[in-house]
């Protein structure tokens, strides 16, 4: 499926009996200019749901479904899940081992099984596709199912109509489903703004494929930021972003950690460190980002408490 702007207007509208129109605050602490839209505030405290409902429901409009399974590393499998109970469908996640328990405890409590299966995204995602193929079930794969990209692409849809005078939004990029979506729905509503990525260094494979053009996988992905921490990018992806978004910034885990206290401190908002990238990005841009009219997108809120003490005792 080709995304295009009746498909995702279309979306907004499936979304909107599920899902609120999530906050666009101004972050006074960041500048003036500056705004935070607060995907920590949808039901499963991250932006996904919107992808995996949207996707659910247009794959019943092809016919009934015996369940689905998906591969995550928490906050899409919540998000799988929470879509799974809205249409009253048995769902399994596959989680890689060790997984965040903050997101594990969301998933557990929307009813999903979960299976613990892999070292990290990528091999759960394997032991997923089996399973799906195993049972005849919907496989939600993130970053590589289209039906998923409409949903993320509304949040780009919301911030033109909340900030029409919006000039740059920063994104998180993980398996880039959500910056592919945002960074086409904002454009084809507002062409000249510009779409800023925010990667983990620990885990630049998105990143250096865009920047090489072509697909760098990398051997880890070791890193804090558990919704960033992909190694394998399809060529596929790699051409759309290439396309569509106009900067990748790298940041460390200390800064998105760094990031995680400013905005709790700053702004009283809870994000996770992936959810953070995009302040920490922003922060790192200095000069060059100010005088703009930007928009950083916190993706969630899944704050586990171990990296709450490491943000507060970490180094100014």
């Amino acid at each position: 499926m080709s995304l295009t702007l009746d498909i995702v207007e279309n979306a907004q509208r499936v979304l909107r009996e599920y899902l609120p129109v999530t906050p666009l605050r101004a972050a006074a602490s960041l500048g003036l200019d500056v705004h935070l839209k607060l995907e920590g505030e949808n039901p499963t405290g991250s932006f996904k749901p919107r992808g995996a409902l949207h996707a659910v429901w247009r794959k019943l409009q092809d016919g009934p479904l015996e369940g689905v399974v998906t591969s995550s590393t928490g906050n899409h499998g919540a998000g799988v899940a929470f879509a799974a109970q809205k249409f009253h469908l048995p769902a399994t996640v596959f989680l890689p081992q060790n997984p965040n328990p903050v997101k594990r405890a969301r998933i557990a409590a929307l009813g999903a099984t979960i299976i613990e299966a892999g070292r990290d995204y990528d091999a759960a995602r394997d032991h997923a596709a089996q399973y799906a193929t195993e049972r005849g079930w919907y496989f939600v794969e993130d970053g590589r199912d289209p039906n998923i990209t409409p949903g993320p692409a509304t949040i780009g849809l919301e911030i033109v109509e909340q900030f029409p005078v919006v000039n740059t939004i920063y994104v998180p990029v993980g398996d880039s489903t959500l910056i592919r979506g945002l960074a086409f729905a904002a454009k084809a509503r507002k062409p000249d703004v510009r779409i800023v990525g925010a990667q983990a260094e620990r885990a630049p494979a998105y990143y250096r494929s865009w920047k090489e053009r072509q697909v760098i996988t990398t051997d880890t992905a070791d890193t804090i930021a558990d919704g960033l921490a992909v190694r394998c990018p399809t060529e596929e992806n790699i051409r759309a972003i290439r396309e569509l978004v106009d900067d990748i910034v790298l940041v460390r885990d200390d800064d998105m950690l760094r990031a995680v206290r400013r905005l709790l401190l700053d702004e009283h908002v809870v994000a996770e460190p992936s959810g953070a990238a995009t302040t920490a990005a922003f922060l790192k841009s200095g000069a060059s980002a100010r005088g703009r009219n930007a928009v950083l997108l916190v993706t969630g809120a899944n704050l586990t408490p171990e990296y709450l003490r490491r943000a507060a005792t970490l180094d100014s």
